[in-house]
């Protein structure tokens, strides 16, 4: 329905929240009926995902990947800088947070004469990510102006494209991935609107060579909203921060993704889910995935119990945070969580 009516439904849901609105604080039969603790809730899906595009803009992520793929030469390829790179992914596997990922079976990378590996995967990674959710779509063969495409983005969730590193590389070229993603991409239960977003709002990362005039945005915004990943090993309480980023070091903004999207003429439709890519920044603590953290495997991460990671193990659940810090509030998105379980026999 558009922004007008998320505008009057939050106006509306947070009035009858307030300690100061008798509607629901004075009526307590009202208020069971209205209310349930969360214990007593399962969370599902948010929307009805009919397509999935995941994105590839951020830069420190694209140049720490591309040197660990192809070397340092030919890190970022040269079209990166002119448009947000994408490829669709498979929406039936957008699972809701909580959901247990199994671990995926593919072909790897030969070794000398050998024929292709084939079994689990050998590096099971996560990939820390934030999503667009598209309200209203736009007709077929009629582009969104990049000025008015936040109209069309109902708000933002966070999301763990979990990726099979070794299937990855060997299948990505020429077509890009395939059964590297496809088998899982979690996402939490929490959209949070772009109008609640609207104070935590920052200049977007300066772009050279000036993009394109269909990407060129009059206000070249992004928003300051901290991210963290800790891992859990099984039977364990106390998780491990192994990752602090924060998604203003996107190099192409959510707009900009979302006008390119569609330049061709291509529609999206409500529930349209598009990801960001690996949000990662210039320090080392801010990597967003284990390739990067872990040079392929070649670094190990130390946890807090002592035990080492190149990769996720069984076992090993990934917990993703996001946040804005107010003055005396915060925003939060809930948590993104999966654990891994052993391939199927």
């Amino acid at each position: 329905m558009g922004r007008p009516a998320w505008k009057e439904a939050r106006a509306t849901i947070q009035k009858l929240l307030s300690a100061d609105e008798p509607t629901l604080r004075d009526n307590a039969s009202l208020r069971e009926k209205a209310l349930r603790p969360m214990s007593e809730v399962q969370m599902l899906l948010p929307v009805v995902i009919g397509d999935y595009t995941d994105f590839y803009a951020s830069m420190y992520h694209s140049k720490n990947a591309g040197t660990i793929f192809r070397g340092p030469a030919d890190a970022i390829p040269r079209n990166w800088f002119h448009l947000p790179i994408g490829y669709h992914g498979r929406a039936s596997s957008v699972v809701i947070s909580g959901t247990d990922i199994i671990r995926p079976k593919g072909q790897g990378r030969p070794i000398g004469n050998s024929p292709p590996y084939f079994g689990p995967t050998q590096k099971m990674d996560f990939e820390l990510e934030m999503a667009a959710i598209v309200g209203p779509g736009n007709e077929l063969g009629k582009p969104v102006d990049v000025n008015r495409a936040a109209d069309h983005i109902f708000g933002l969730v966070l999301m763990n494209d979990w990726s099979a590193r070794d299937i990855q590389a060997w299948e990505y070229v020429p077509l890009g991935p395939f059964l590297g993603k496809s088998f899982g991409t979690t996402v939490s239960p929490w959209i949070v609107t772009l109008d609640a977003l609207e104070p935590f709002t920052c200049d977007a990362l300066k772009q050279d060579p000036h993009p394109l005039p269909y990407l060129a945005e009059n206000k070249h915004m992004n928003y300051d909203i901290h991210l963290e990943v800790c891992i859990k090993p099984a039977g364990e309480q106390q998780p491990s921060v192994v990752t602090k980023s924060n998604l203003n070091h996107l190099y192409w903004t959510i707009t900009q993704q979302l006008a390119h999207h569609t330049v061709n003429g291509c529609n999206l439709r409500p529930g349209d889910l598009l990801g960001t890519g690996t949000i990662s920044g210039p320090d080392p603590e801010s990597l967003g995935c284990l390739l990067e953290l872990t040079l392929n495997g070649q670094k190990p991460l130390t946890l807090t119990n002592g035990s080492e990671r190149k990769f996720l193990e069984d076992g090993d659940e990934v917990i993703m945070t996001a946040c804005c810090k107010g003055e005396g509030y915060n925003v939060g998105f809930g948590t993104c969580t999966g654990k891994i379980l052993p391939a199927i026999p």
